[in-house]
């Protein structure tokens, strides 16, 4: 099964994440099978926090990856319905 989650960037105290397909079984800053996005919460602009591939998202949900809550919260943020 595929997941649509975050995976941990950045440096200490200054984290940032990124959005991405990952097999369930995969640790949680482990390869992913793609890369979708990045949400950045040390951002002042809420538009500039999250970045995110539109069509990219819809192709893996339209096959069945099960986003996080975090992830899908972030989505529908996006205007993407998960």
């Amino acid at each position: 099964m595929v997941r649509i989650r975050l995976t941990r960037t950045g440096r200490r105290n200054l984290a940032q994440w990124r959005i991405g397909a990952f097999d369930a079984k995969t640790r949680r800053d482990g390869q992913a099978i793609e890369h979708l996005g990045y949400y950045d919460p040390h951002k002042e602009n809420d538009q500039e926090k999250l970045s995110v591939n539109k069509e990219r998202v819809q192709y893996w949900l339209s096959k069945g990856a099960q986003p996080s809550r975090t992830v899908a919260s972030l989505l529908r943020k996006a205007g993407i319905e998960a």
